[in-house]
């Protein structure tokens, strides 16, 4: 089951105007395949961790969110965005700009990131700039769905 949203700008979060959120449920029985799965469609920067307990964004990457352990309530679009909870082999692909932040999890919490090729996150917590809001609209949609490769999903 595959959910999408596109939030509006939230505060000082700009969120994505031209790609929904996409929130996959229940995306993978064996949360472990993530990382293979995200490497297998062309994703990468892959790393293990969990989420911050503070609303940030990214202006220059689109994200993948895979939960590999454990589970959580996340705050997604900004500061009036949506409490979403979401447990181990949930999924979420976050277009550049939008907000993100752990509100409360278990102890073993533990997500895969990834990025499309080529992008990397830097990581914001103020409102953005002329020049990050213009690099927020100008990525493009990744050619590969993280999951699904190069059909469903985000394409």
């Amino acid at each position: 089951m595959v959910r999408q949203i596109i939030f509006p700008p939230s505060e000082w979060v700009p969120n994505n105007t031209r790609f929904p959120v996409l929130m996959y449920k229940t995306a993978l029985t064996d949360a472990r395949l993530f990382e293979n799965l995200f490497a297998s469609n062309g994703w990468s920067g892959i790393w293990t961790n969990g989420v911050f307990g503070y609303q940030h964004y990214h202006s220059a990457a689109h994200e993948v969110l895979g939960v590999s352990v454990g589970h959580a309530t996340l705050l997604i679009g900004g500061p009036q965005g949506e409490v979403t909870s979401v447990e181990q082999g949930d999924c979420l692909l976050l277009p550049a700009g939008t907000g993100h932040c752990n509100l409360d999890c278990s102890d073993d919490f533990q997500v895969v990131g990834a990025y499309p090729p080529g992008q990397k996150a830097d990581i914001l917590t103020t409102a953005a700039s002329a020049q990050q809001l213009a690099a927020i609209q100008s990525l493009p949609k990744p050619e590969t769905d993280p999951l699904t490769g190069g059909s469903g999903g985000l394409l």
